[in-house]
């Protein structure tokens, strides 16, 4: 059985809160944003400043991030080649796929994730964008360049290692998303609708959905207009879009004592001041939501296209 733990609670009831918006059968608004899905940014070794408290952190390597978000056309691929070649399991209305487990400390409050299958993806949930029909997966219509949401962190840890890469661990995650000075978002020290999408941001699909909105496509604040609403190029300093808004991105890291994994960035259902890159959320491993997806790293040395 599917175990949920909680996020932050404000969080999760503005979550709860707009989970109706893909009931109604609205269109879907589509825009090409000119941002490939699968580009890779280097970000290079060396020092950056960490956290709300600007810590002097040390990455003393270089490695690529993901341009952006992975998408639902992304993981439908991904799901179509796993599924043959037998890296997961279709398990009734579930995906699922083998993790080692974690070491268990017994620590107040934690709790065991064993060796074993665990939930990637919960198929027919109303707001996975991600169908499965005629033995196939696809993306449902209108969000193939959207990010991938209701994965889990199993399914998006198993994506990265599918192709030979990982989840970025916090520090890589934060580097890639601030640059080296401080900055509290990936463009700068102040933020805008133009910048990103978050609750109330008036960007095309609240038009549609209401103040509490949808996903945007990705890379959608790179200074395009969209029927007249105007975006400015919200990029990282590595060139590194969606690291503010639009989805939660889970990372690797997983801590002893704890079984919470942690995600960064903030997501559509999250005010302004909740984007600041040093911002953190958390959930059991087999959390899914409406508002969480991720991106993957790679080690520079021996990366294939």
């Amino acid at each position: 059985m599917r175990r949920v733990f909680p996020l932050l609670m404000a969080a999760l009831l503005v979550l709860i809160a707009g989970c109706a918006s893909r009931a109604t059968g609205v269109e879907v608004p589509t825009f090409d944003t000119g941002i490939e899905p699968g580009d890779w940014a280097l970000v290079p070794a060396g020092e950056f400043l960490m956290g709300q408290h600007l810590h002097e952190t040390m990455i003393d390597y270089d490695y690529e991030i993901m341009v952006v978000p992975v998408t639902n056309a992304m993981y439908a691929e991904y799901l179509n080649e796993a599924l043959d070649e037998g890296a997961v399991e279709m398990d009734g209305d579930q995906i699922v796929g083998y993790y080692p487990g974690d070491e268990f400390h017994g620590y107040k409050h934690e709790l065991p994730i064993d060796e074993g299958n665990w939930l990637h993806i919960q198929l027919g949930d109303p707001y996975l964008r991600i169908v499965y029909e005629g033995g196939e997966f696809s993306a449902l219509e209108g969000y193939a360049d959207h990010p991938m949401v209701n994965v889990t962190w199993f399914g998006a840890r198993a994506y990265c290692e599918y192709y030979g890469w990982r989840l970025p661990t916090e520090e890589e995650w934060e580097k890639a998303a601030r640059g080296t000075d401080g900055r509290a978002y990936p463009w700068g020290n102040d933020i805008s609708p133009a910048n990103a999408n978050y609750y109330n941001s008036g960007d095309p699909f609240e038009d549609v959905f209401g103040p509490l909105g949808d996903t945007t496509p990705v890379g959608f604040y790179n200074g395009n207009e969209y029927d007249g609403f105007q975006t400015e190029d919200s990029a990282s300093p590595y060139g590194v879009y969606d690291m503010a808004g639009n989805v939660w991105e889970w990372t690797a890291n997983v801590y002893e004592g704890t079984h919470y994994r942690y995600m960064r960035g903030g997501s559509f259902r999250n005010y302004d001041y909740g984007l600041r890159v040093w911002w953190r959320n958390s959930a059991g491993p087999d959390f899914y939501a409406p508002s969480v997806g991720f991106r993957c790293v790679r080690d520079v040395e021996g990366a294939e296209e």
